[in-house]
């Protein structure tokens, strides 16, 4: 009886060991195994034998969300450690709160165990003091509109000091930047005037193209009319001129008709006459009137008198009428002249025994 609980014994220990020291690794996870509590080797994903209370699995303390937890397979994919927001003050001393980001990657487990305590509590502290530290070197306008360069800035900073422990950082980013509520209405403020000022400056500008284009346009509309008015006036110029030749045509060729026809008819010296005092009338239209007396003849006449008797009594000659050049007719005033010369020749010529004698006085 005491073999069989030997044997059983026996066979219980070999069960157990099979059992603790037969470990299967998942993929893309590694466990560090130590011998004798001294580091031994670094089983990769796949079936893994242990020497039972020999070989031992190493913990690592990780963080899961807010909480830490230790587990023996150490993960070798990308991980996310995201932080609440800390405080910080920047460059120009405004106090704000600023929420980050970081992935990294393990890539050395052995180191990632052996040179630092705990890996995820060293990440979080060594982001947040440097955070700190990148934050305060800019102002508050870089920090708002610089996000790429802190999150660049940053990185490489964790990415230095993590390199020992067997991490890489692959990336930081700015989760969140709270400005205190005084600075939040500043700069609302700030963007209301600037949003007015840009939407001022667009008017003005849009005012000023519409009218610099209304000059413009009433430059193009006067130099079109005054153009036009030209035109026009050059088109009345052009027709009255027109006009006034036609007029003076006609009545040259009436003038030329009228003399015809007298010298043709053989006109009396009364129809000469009538045909003066029509052309009196005419002459009477205007504004500016010269009034001939018809009686005029008869001081001609007397002047032909006066001519005879001083010539001693020689009979003077008919005046010879001007004459005309060729292809020019006469006009009617020159025509009442030429009649006035003749009636006063014809008064010349008569006897010069014809005296005037003088009434008998009353003596």
């Amino acid at each position: 009886m005491g073999l069989t609980i030997v044997l059983l014994f026996l066979a219980a220990a070999v069960v157990f060991g099979i059992v603790t020291g037969v470990r299967i690794v998942p993929q893309a996870k590694v466990m560090v195994v130590e011998r004798l509590g001294k580091f031994h080797r670094v089983a990769s994903s796949g079936l893994n034998i242990l020497i039972p209370f020999m070989d031992s699995p190493r913990a690592m303390e990780m963080r899961s969300g807010t909480r830490f937890t230790r587990n023996t397979l150490v993960d070798l994919r990308e991980q996310v450690m995201g932080f609440e927001t800390v405080q910080v003050i920047t460059h120009d001393n405004v106090n704000m709160e600023v929420g980050s980001v970081i992935y990294y990657q393990i890539v050395d487990p052995g180191r990632a165990l052996y040179q630092v305590e705990n890996l995820a509590l060293a990440i979080e502290q060594l982001t947040m003091t440097n955070l700190r530290n990148v934050m305060g070197g800019l102002t508050l306008d870089q920090t708002l509109t610089s996000r790429e360069t802190v999150n660049t800035k940053l990185r490489m900073v964790l990415d230095e000091a993590t390199e020992k422990w067997g991490v890489k950082v692959t990336r930081v980013e700015l989760r969140e930047i709270e400005p205190p509520q005084a600075i939040k209405a500043a700069m609302a403020k700030q963007m209301t005037a600037e949003r007015e000022r840009r939407a001022e400056v667009t008017k003005a500008e849009g005012d000023k193209a519409a009218a610099i284009l209304q000059a413009e346009g009433e430059k193009i509309s006067r130099i079109l009319r005054a153009e036009a008015e030209r035109d026009a006036e050059v088109a009345r110029a052009e027709g009255h001129k027109r006009a006034v030749m036609l007029e003076a045509e006609g009545k040259a060729e009436a003038t030329r008709l009228t003399f015809e026809a007298i010298h043709t008819g053989r006109a009396t010296p009364e129809v000469l006459a009538l045909r003066y005092l029509e052309t009196l009338q005419e002459l009477g239209k205007g504004d500016n009137k010269m009034f001939v007396p018809y009686e005029a003849t008869t001081a001609l006449g007397s002047i032909a008198m006066l001519k005879e008797v001083f010539a001693n009594d020689a009979p003077a000659a008919a005046p010879e009428a001007p004459r005309l050049p060729a292809g020019r007719q006469p006009s009617a005033a020159a025509m009442s002249a030429q009649a006035l010369a003749r009636n006063a020749a014809a008064s010349a010529t008569l006897p010069a025994t014809r005296r005037v004698q003088p009434p008998p006085s009353d003596e």
